[in-house]
């Protein structure tokens, strides 16, 4: 019997995907919406956070994405 990797790999890509400044910031510093700004701030981080969570959740949960090896 394997291991569910489908939460892992599903978590890891979010991760870096949701990382803020990397691709996108929301909010930014001088606008709504910063494209590859490579800046942060604590409510960037927090709005990333919850963004991560509800995605993680929906697909894990809702949608019950599972990998098996």
């Amino acid at each position: 019997m394997g291991t569910d990797w489908g939460p892992i790999v599903i978590a890891v890509v979010l991760f870096i995907l949701l990382s803020p400044g990397l691709i996108f910031q929301l909010p930014a510093r001088h606008k709504f919406v910063e494209f590859g700004n490579m800046y942060t701030s604590g409510l960037a981080i927090l709005v990333h956070a919850i963004l991560f969570f509800c995605i993680l959740t929906v697909l894990v949960v809702a949608v019950g994405i599972h990998i098996h090896v």
